[in-house]
């Protein structure tokens, strides 16, 4: 399989690669359908990823956005502590941003580049606001594929 191919069977996981800072999408992708019934379509001309609803949608300079990013669906809360917390990586995204939902920047740089420990969390964290309850019971089961994030240090949990 090649880097950026989607698995053969949707929701199945993805072989270990490195992902390619100058194009997340392959590795948000992979992510997204790491997690169970999960389904990839075009919602407004942009990937975005549903398990029954919409739970994040990559968003490539969006409406002249200066960065590559996606929106998701966040715990009650955690928009505004991200946003004010590190605004440089969060934001506050247009349309659904008053629902909650998270904007997070995927091609930052140093300090401020995409963590995938942390992506894969704040996704995770993402389906489990979507997710129909008892299929997020059964999260725990499921094995999803784990990564460093090139040019961090330490190894994943």
């Amino acid at each position: 399989m090649e880097r950026g191919d989607l698995p053969a069977v949707p929701g199945a996981p993805v072989t270990a690669r490195h992902p390619d800072p100058a194009d997340p999408l392959p590795w948000l992708r992979e992510i997204c359908l790491s997690l169970p019934e999960v389904t990839e379509k075009l919602s407004h001309g942009s990937p975005s990823w549903f398990v029954r609803r919409m739970f994040v949608s990559y968003a490539d300079h969006h409406h002249g956005h200066p960065h590559r990013a996606f929106w998701c669906a966040a715990p009650p809360g955690v928009q505004s502590e991200l946003v004010a917390e590190d605004p440089a990586r969060f934001f506050r995204p247009a349309y659904v941003g008053h629902r909650g939902w998270l904007g997070v920047v995927l091609d930052g740089t140093g300090p401020d580049a995409a963590d995938r420990d942390e992506i894969t969390e704040i996704v995770t964290d993402a389906w489990r606001c979507v997710a129909p309850t008892r299929l997020a019971a059964r999260l725990d089961d499921w094995v999803r594929p784990r990564h460093p994030t090139p040019g961090r240090t330490g190894a994943a949990p």
